[in-house]
């Protein structure tokens, strides 16, 4: 049976480059173009190595049980794998599901199938 906070899931996404050079719009259109609506985009013009990142933080105080988390690659969230893999267990602690679009069939949206 499906839980009633998915039925009303919010897609928040998270882009990021890493120099204020780069464009983030092949992430951001990617993003919409996989139903995260614009206004739940946050990002960062930030190195990855760079623990405190304001946009990551805004999106992770955004989100709320029952949400999903997407992103255009995984190396746009985590600065390591060890930090991708505590980003990703505090969002199943909070009942945040997460998506990545480049990276095949991650998405940890649907709890029943773990």
């Amino acid at each position: 049976m499906t839980s009633p906070e998915f039925l009303q899931q919010r897609l928040i996404g998270y882009a990021r480059v890493s120099t204020g050079d780069q464009e983030l719009s092949r992430q951001i259109d990617s993003l919409v173009n996989h139903g995260v609506k614009r206004e739940h985009i946050f990002s960062d013009k930030l190195s990855g190595a760079i623990a405190d990142r304001p946009g990551l933080a805004r999106c992770q105080e955004c989100l709320r049980r029952g949400d999903a988390l997407v992103v255009w690659r995984l190396d746009r969230l985590g600065r390591s794998m060890r930090h991708l893999i505590t980003i990703i267990e505090d969002l199943k602690e909070r009942g945040i599901g997460f998506r990545s679009i480049c990276d095949g069939v991650i998405d940890t949206t649907n709890w029943s199938t773990y």
